[in-house]
């Protein structure tokens, strides 16, 4: 072992601790220094190879330094482009808008205009909820228990979790919860109950200006909607006027194997909210898909300093012309995540079927219906050289998002080390009762 090495690397991690907020976490949950990555791995400085099913909370579909992806913004650069240009004119802005509405859109029969927002997925979701006010006049949003949404106020309001509501120093309003599909156990349609509750005028339920929710729960526990629920919650905006919002931050952009994560129920939302994967490359880009009738903005109504990322748009416009033109793509990651599904479910059925899988394409979830065991297990896993994180309202789940270009040897690979550290930890528990995981606190 290269003492030096390691010596620097509990040095920079030392100094992480002195200069960096309280408020960092992935750090915490995976401490070491990383150096290199490409693909599916992850390299510290220490030289150790981590498989990465993380993939930047969703923001890496097409895994790390993509090389394809590389390429255009090589060239980009190296002609000296705009990089940043306000919401300008720019070649990047039309290619990728071109290229999206060719290859995405119109194949899928949908018709969109783009509103580049600020860099972030919060900011995508402020501006969708301050667009639905203003079309409706009505001051209301409903969202859905466990929902995420992001950390900006309006995001939070939005948002279920307690820990990161109770961070928001004020009290949240505006918004009304309802629960999601299955919240309430197989046999209740909270559809149903959402449409009662919109029709009975003393429901003391203000009409919502929109309904927002996500297709697939990323961050409430990989909760999964179903066809026949969206289709009602969507028939239930039309009902009341009111705005049927999209949030595909994280399950778009092929994550559930279609390019958005709403296309198998075939509902038509009247804004598409996109960011993380969608710049194909790690930089932050974050666009709202509108419906004409719902483009409201008057010029310069809603700006943004860095709205239009123009390196991102490039490798947005890269990655869509590689991947997305026909159905290859699309068909090898539900195939991908058919076979990470089979050997999930495999995993616990070894261990009593005790566990409970769920999810779509390759985004799945695998309740350990414990916080402790998900933790301890997770802590083992990185130890082994497998990053996961959890989440759940308790943080019971791990999460499984590997990049979508994953092969499968890499994919198997990562899922032994997993098997491996859920039964080491389940035989820590039986021989320690109430000891707990051996975490270092959840990843966000």
């Amino acid at each position: 072992m290269d003492m030096d090495r390691v010596t620097g690397e509990s040095r920079g991690l030392l100094a992480l601790n002195d200069l960096e907020s309280n408020v960092r976490i992935y750090s915490r949950c995976f401490p070491e220094i990383f150096s290199r990555a490409r693909g599916s791995i992850m390299l510290t400085n220490g030289g150790r190879k981590v498989i990465d099913f993380l993939s930047g909370a969703g923001t890496l579909n097409y895994g790390h330094n993509n090389h394809r992806i590389k390429e255009a913004l090589i060239e980009y650069l190296r002609n000296d482009s705009v990089i940043h240009g306000l919401d300008m004119a720019t070649p990047a802005k039309i290619a990728f808008m071109e290229t999206f509405s060719s290859a995405i859109l119109r194949k899928r029969g949908m018709k969109y205009r783009f509103h580049f927002t600020g860099p972030t997925g919060a900011n995508a979701v402020e501006a969708a909820l301050k667009l639905s006010r203003k079309v409706t006049g009505r001051h209301n949003v409903l969202s859905f228990t466990n929902g995420y949404h992001g950390l900006s106020l309006g995001a939070l309001a939005a948002s279920g979790n307690g820990f990161y509501r109770q961070g928001g120093g004020l009290p949240l309003s505006g918004v009304t919860f309802m629960p999601y599909d299955g919240y309430l156990g197989p046999d209740y349609d909270t559809a149903d109950y959402l449409r009662k509750v919109f029709l009975d005028k003393s429901s003391g339920i203000d009409p919502p200006a929109a309904i927002l929710v996500e297709c697939v729960q990323g961050e409430g526990g990989i909760n999964v909607a179903s066809k026949e629920w969206l289709r009602s919650v969507e028939a239930a905006a039309k009902d009341v006027h009111a705005l049927f919002i999209v949030d595909d931050i994280q399950m778009g952009c092929g994550r559930t194997g279609d390019f958005f994560s709403f296309e198998f129920a075939g509902v038509s939302p009247d804004i598409v909210i996109l960011s993380k994967s969608l710049s194909g490359y790690g930089l932050p880009l974050s666009v709202l898909l509108i419906k004409d009738e719902v483009d409201a903005w008057q010029p310069g109504e809603h700006t943004g300093t860095f709205r239009g990322n123009n390196l991102a748009l490039a490798s947005a416009n890269a990655a869509i012309d590689i991947y997305w033109q026909d159905q290859t793509f699309s068909q090898n990651v539900k195939r991908m995540g058919e076979l990470m599904r089979a050997r999930l479910e495999a995993t616990s059925l070894k261990h009593g079927n005790s566990f409970h899988v769920r999810g779509r394409g390759m985004a799945l979830g695998f309740d350990c219906q414990s916080a402790e065991i998900a933790e301890g297990t997770a802590h083992k896993a990185f130890e082994k050289g497998l990053m996961v994180e959890r989440c759940g309202h308790i943080d019971q789940v791990v999460k499984f998002l590997p990049a979508l270009t994953i092969d499968t040897e890499t994919l198997d690979q990562g899922l032994d080390l997993f098997d491996q550290s859920l039964g080491e930890t389940l035989k820590q528990a039986a021989r320690f009762p109430g000891a707990g995981g051996q975490g270092v606190g959840r990843a966000g």
